[in-house]
């Protein structure tokens, strides 16, 4: 299992993306506290993960002859600046993410769903699950996938500045 930054969940990060009316957290963004660490609301938790799934969206849909390469500050002996394409590396590290953390049937369904883009329909008669099965795996899916996106390692996904590690470079994402 890759390691990841510990999120510091505190209220300033989680009040944002919470839902107003919330049964568990009533729109605070924190569920309970263990051993004095928050911890954040499914709720918060499925709203990372379509912050991080709109950014997919947005860069997935970019015609190809519109990537960018853009030159980024890096340490080295030779060179100072490198050259990266960022839209494609975020779908890279995007897809990496959801499938290190996914089981294989939530990896399927997820893939067919938010990667190929299946309406609900078209993914329940092909994974012959029924309307209830399917809903509530893709609310679990947000919410497992909610928490790396946030703390992955070097840059995290969702874009926060508690989650930058030290000395790495951050994409803006």
């Amino acid at each position: 299992m890759e390691k990841y930054n510990k999120m510091i969940w505190d209220r300033s990060e989680t009040i944002a993306l919470a839902k107003p009316f919330c049964t568990t957290c009533n729109g605070e963004g924190h569920k309970a506290i263990r051993r004095g660490i928050p911890t954040p609301c499914n709720c918060v938790l499925r709203a990372v993960f379509r912050a991080c799934y709109a950014r997919f969206v947005s860069c997935a849909s970019k015609e190809k002859f519109m990537s960018q390469i853009t030159l980024i500050p890096c340490k080295g002996k030779e060179s100072q600046k490198t050259f990266a394409r960022l839209n494609e590396e975020y779908i890279a590290d995007f897809c990496l993410v959801s499938r290190r953390n996914l089981s294989d049937f939530d990896y399927s369904v997820f893939r067919n769903h938010f990667v190929l883009g299946a309406d609900w329909r078209l993914c329940c008669e092909h994974m012959k699950l029924d309307r209830g099965t399917f809903f509530h795996t893709l609310y679990r899916i947000q919410q497992i996938l909610g928490a790396p996106s946030a703390s992955s390692n070097p840059t995290a996904c969702f874009p926060s500045t508690s989650t930058s590690a030290a000395g790495s470079i951050s994409h803006g994402w």
